[in-house]
């Protein structure tokens, strides 16, 4: 963008340096009990980050609303005064998206956590948005159903976050995303006013506003209540663990699979490395001398996976599987998905600091992403294991760092924008389901044209016209994309914009 060309309204950096604070509290304080108000450094700290701990900032204030209409009194006093506002869920986020505003008001919907209806006619239940993932398929076990999407973090991530970041987790390559496994999501919009997107029904009359609203990282309105669709439970499911010597072998065996007309219930990757971490932490069986290892899974009646697991089975043997194992009960086939679900710990527990991406990229091209993260190991001296949604291309690159060591977390920031740029260029994108946040605003700039990042802002200026919910975060101003792109050309290293560092 040259110099005297005309940025889009909304598109401006902010400053919301002048918000008057006790004027503010003043006013929330009318809204909210003295106990639902933080205002104290020390009752701030815990909110300071989500997931992506490197990047941390005190809010202004935490508010705590019981229930809908404060959180509607909330959003009007934020309007009314100009001040930010960053809602956050559980805060297991991976991308900054929910690291609060150091002007703004950090808003909780943690106590709203109640599970309003199980209906198993309609196969559907109406939840709070702080409602934990798992929690919801817990309630509608004793219906023999139970809801699809499981983020590895399912047991403390809440469904208001999910459909935030647009969730997705080892089974979502045959029962989707958050979009898919949703039927309405209500919330407020900043100026306080309630808003339905969706229907109970199948379909609702209109735009689909409903997967604008999934995915927009809070950026639109505020969820506070959600219909999410639950699945039978499968009668059966069975895994296979598949042990390459070659990750170029194991990465267009994925592709075989799903070129094969086979759709499995979930499928995973995991280099050596990743193996290796895992099996330290967990003892999931897992062979330590494969280059690279697959878990296919199979689910529905007896005969299906009778029948899925035999033509997987023939896939991967002649996709060069030196090794394939099937489990043979429901406690096996927990134990090979053990080590999968506890990537992200036991990277923590081999490194100081580790950085989650999160990107996704054509099935047929794994290989060739995992060979320029391994040449990227040596260029930037950090080591890095990989794991992968690999029935979809989502792949989570773990960078292993220590914060503690000067320039480490900025040669890993320039590690993991690389992988992240590496994935556009082989045709995919720079998220598969964290979100972008604070963490990916600069790659947005080489996902996105300078039109379309107009759109976006349009689309966001429709909603919120002052920019006061989630700023700074998701979708980069055109400015900052020119400074990147002038930065890019001359190879320096474009850092995030100005923030305490961890």
């Amino acid at each position: 963008m040259g110099a005297n060309e005309t940025v889009e309204p909304g598109a401006r950096d902010k400053d919301f340096s002048q918000v008057d604070k006790a004027r503010l509290l003043a006013q929330l304080a009318r809204v909210l009990p003295a106990h639902a108000l933080l205002v104290d450094a020390e009752d701030l700290r815990p909110y300071e980050c989500d997931g992506l701990s490197a990047y941390r900032e005190l809010p202004l204030v935490v508010a705590l609303p019981d229930d809908e209409a404060q959180v509607v009194a909330i959003l009007k006093i934020c309007r009314e005064l100009g001040v930010p506002v960053v809602a956050r869920g559980a805060g297991t986020g991976l991308s900054g998206g929910a690291m609060p505003h150091k002007f703004g008001v950090l808003l909780s919907l943690a106590k709203f956590k109640r599970i309003v209806t199980v209906d198993p006619a309609s196969r559907t239940a109406i939840v709070q948005p702080g409602v934990r993932n798992l929690s919801i398929s817990e309630a509608a076990a004793p219906y023999g159903l139970y809801y699809a999407p499981d983020p590895s973090s399912q047991i403390a991530c809440t469904i208001g976050g999910n459909v935030a970041e647009n969730s997705g987790g080892v089974h979502c390559l045959k029962y989707g995303l958050t979009v898919h496994n949703l039927l309405r999501v209500r919330g407020v919009t900043i100026d306080g006013e309630i808003v339905e997107f969706g229907n109970h029904a199948l379909d609702a009359p209109g735009y689909d506003l409903l997967a604008l609203v999934t995915g927009s990282e809070g950026m639109l309105a505020v969820t506070t209540e959600v219909t999410v669709k639950l699945v039978p439970k499968p009668l059966l499911a069975v895994c296979l663990l598949a042990a390459f010597d070659d990750v170029v072998k194991a990465g267009n065996a994925v592709a075989d699979v799903i070129a094969a007309g086979i759709i499995p219930a979930g499928l995973e990757m995991m280099d050596q490395a990743a193996t290796a971490a895992v099996e330290e932490y967990v003892r999931a069986g897992y062979p330590l001398d494969a280059k690279a290892i697959l878990l296919c899974e199979a689910d529905g009646t007896p005969d299906e996976v009778e029948e899925d697991v035999a033509r997987m089975k023939a896939v991967l043997e002649r996709s060069g599987a030196t090794e394939i194992r099937v489990s043979t009960s429901e406690a096996e086939r927990l134990k090979f998905w053990s080590g999968r679900k506890a990537a992200f710990p036991a990277a923590g527990r081999i490194s100081a600091d580790y950085y989650c991406m999160d990107g996704t990229i054509p099935r047929k091209r794994i290989a060739e992403l995992l060979a320029a993260i391994a040449g990227m190991e040596k260029k930037y001296g950090l080591r890095c294991i990989n794991v992968f949604h690999a029935g979809d291309g989502n792949m989570h690159p773990l960078i292993l760092f220590d914060a503690n060591v000067p320039g480490e977390l900025e040669r890993t920031e320039a590690f993991g924008a690389e992988i992240l740029e590496m994935s556009v260029a082989l045709g995919g994108t720079i998220t598969g389901e964290h979100g972008v946040g604070y963490e990916k605003i600069n790659q947005m700039c080489v996902q996105f044209s300078t039109p379309e990042l107009r759109a976006f802002h349009r689309i966001k200026a429709a909603f919120d016209p002052d920019g006061l919910l989630n700023p700074g975060k998701a979708i980069p101003t055109l400015n900052r994309c020119a400074e990147y792109g002038r930065l890019h050309v001359s190879g320096g290293h474009v850092p995030h914009p100005e923030l305490p560092r961890f």
